[in-house]
């Protein structure tokens, strides 16, 4: 519930979903620079799977990423109704290929579940917590995780 300025209040956290192969996640609002249609990418040699290569977000080489390979749910079939969510941890920005956003809403920081502990085959953390709304669970996503390994200086 948003407080009398239209702010979420502290207990309050502002999220937006997105869609990926049926299923549904979410981040916070505050990692989201921007939304935008498919913009086909360059391929850059030697990246790892789930890097679909580069695009030029106003003069600045952005890395975009195919969520749905990232969090290990196969390979997406890139159309023109796929929407890249541009998103920013830090210094560092990379747009996120998602099936589509579903909405931006605001849910009491109390609902928050941890994730079951599920052994995995990665290291990475990718979903930090459970958030059931109605009739469905969400898994927010950790931005930082998604991104890619910044390179070390030689």
């Amino acid at each position: 519930m948003a407080s009398e300025s239209g702010l979420p209040s502290a207990g309050q956290l502002e999220l937006i979903s997105f869609e990926i192969g049926g299923q549904e996640f979410c981040i916070d609002i505050r990692s989201v620079r921007e939304i935008r249609g498919w913009t086909p990418s360059t391929q850059m040699p030697h990246t790892p799977s789930y890097m679909l290569g580069v695009i030029n977000l106003r003069g600045a080489v952005m890395p975009v990423i195919d969520l749905r390979r990232r969090l290990g749910l196969g390979a997406t079939e890139v159309s023109s109704r796929h929407v890249i969510v541009v998103i920013q941890h830090g210094a560092q920005l990379a747009g996120v290929l998602v099936d589509g956003v579903q909405e931006t809403f605001q849910v009491d920081a109390s609902v928050v579940q941890e994730p079951p502990q599920i052994e995995t085959t990665t290291s990475e953390l990718f979903v930090d917590a459970i958030i059931p709304i109605e009739d469905r669970l969400l898994s927010r996503l950790v931005v930082s995780a998604l991104l890619p390994a910044q390179r070390l200086a030689a």
